[in-house]
């Protein structure tokens, strides 16, 4: 009798340990929910192809050195690890995952593998999930979706605006025509006409309704501070801010703006000329401006302690300057240093 009891409670622990464990396990897969309007990255940096993202005291990016895969580092450089062996762009992050576009491309002797779409992995690049496979431009996390750019050749509307959710639970369309999702601001997404006009519009990202904030031709708008930052396409693509308690506008630089960025108290743009091309940065109001670099830049991506570019049409070097205080650039050497240690380690 004391024999089968005690065969009877063995067997209910471990139906109960089983149970646990199975629960854990379950529990472990489910996907963290974001509370509020998360977003992922800022709008100047996915702007500039998202290849730098700030969260939680850490850099996430992508290394142009290693072919675009994924790092993370400390702000100033230090504690660099590789976490995606594929080249990842528009890099979106939360308090749990990352997100972003990769595309990897692996060849063999007669055929070519390519791997695409959206992605999601927990913050140290392990248990990579696919949520939607196919072409993405730009993404913006906004609470617990990812809106995105899709461009399918089969769509006789080209690019479309996209949401899925986080889990992979929910993909609908947005809008069936062009919208930048970079800038999302508490469940707004601030964005440029691309059908009748370039006028600045809000977007409700609950219900998808727009309404016109300013009717001016504008481009790649970033909301800031109060302000609205953006290029002034009917004037031939100069600096300007629009502040809506006050219903005015003001010219920052007569300079024709190719990109810009914005982060603290500074603007980064390129200037276009074909005589004196020029990085340059100025204050949020337009003063102080001056030349951070003489030449054609692109990739203008901003963190709190760097500012990160690259020659236009190349990628690397990678060149950087403080964010903020006097202008010193210099090549990433920490980020070149990284992929060369880790093509040494491949060769082994």
């Amino acid at each position: 009798m004391k024999r089968r009891t005690k065969t009877i409670i063995f067997s209910v622990i471990g139906a109960l340990t089983f149970i646990t464990v199975m629960i854990v396990m379950l529990l472990s897969q489910r996907v963290k929910m974001n509370e509020g309007y998360v977003t992922g990255n800022t709008p100047g940096n996915l702007n500039n192809g998202g290849l730098f993202c700030e969260s939680s005291n850490a850099i996430y990016f992508s290394n142009l050195y290693d072919d675009g895969c994924l790092y993370s580092m400390s702000p100033d450089g230090t504690n660099m690890k590789k976490i995606s062996t594929s080249k990842v762009i528009s890099i979106n992050a939360d308090p749990h995952y990352l997100y972003y576009y990769m595309d990897s491309a692996k060849k063999g002797e007669s055929y070519v593998q390519r791997n695409y779409g959206i992605f999601r992995t927990t913050l140290n690049g392990k248990d990579s999930q696919c949520l939607k496979r196919g072409n993405a431009i730009t993404i913006q996390l906004c609470g617990n979706y990812l809106f995105y750019q899709n461009f399918d050749n089969s769509n006789q509307n080209g690019t479309e605006l996209y949401k899925i959710k986080i889990d992979k639970s929910e993909d609908v369309l947005v809008a069936d025509y062009l919208v930048n999702p970079a800038c999302i601001v508490d469940g707004l997404l601030y964005y440029s006409g691309t059908q009748d006009n370039h006028y600045l519009y809000a977007m409700n990202t609950a219900n998808h309704s727009s309404s016109v904030i300013l009717t001016e031709d504008v481009w790649n708008p970033i909301y800031y501070g109060g302000y609205y930052y953006y290029m002034d396409v009917s004037e031939n693509y100069r600096l300007c801010r629009f502040f809506p308690a006050e219903n005015s506008i003001e010219v920052l630089t007569n300079d024709r703006v190719d990109t810009f960025n914005i982060y603290g108290d500074y603007i980064y743009y390129q200037k276009n000329s074909q005589s004196e091309p020029a990085l340059k940065r100025m204050y949020l109001d337009g003063s102080a401006a001056e030349t951070v670099a003489e030449g054609n830049y692109s990739n203008i991506n901003m963190t709190s302690s760097y500012v990160y570019f690259t020659a236009f049409g190349e990628d690397t070097p990678m060149y950087r300057t403080p964010t903020s205080g006097p202008v010193q650039v210099t090549t990433f050497d920490e980020a070149e240093t990284a992929a060369e240690a880790e093509k040494a380690k491949e060769e082994k």
